[in-house]
């Protein structure tokens, strides 16, 4: 993205060059836009990936032989 010996100003142009790049081909009205709506897709994304890993292991206890449970919770020296 950036070449060696290039100053934070030009940095900043050229990512604001970019983000404006991107938001002109992804049809938004701000860069502001684009990138809130970047950050929610992220975020979608991110919870979808931790939905998917509850759900897993939602699973595994659901998949718990509940006699082999009772049994063992039978053998607590404490009052269950």
């Amino acid at each position: 993205m950036t070449a060696e010996g290039m100053t934070s100003i030009s940095v900043s142009y050229e990512v604001r060059r970019q983000l404006n790049t991107l938001r002109t081909l992804s049809g938004y009205k701000s860069v502001d836009e684009f990138l809130t709506d970047l950050i929610r897709a992220h975020k979608i994304t991110k919870m979808n990936g931790e939905i998917e890993m509850l759900r897993e292991r939602m699973k595994a206890v659901a998949d718990v032989d509940v006699e082999h449970l009772v049994d063992r919770l039978n053998l607590s020296p404490f009052r269950v």
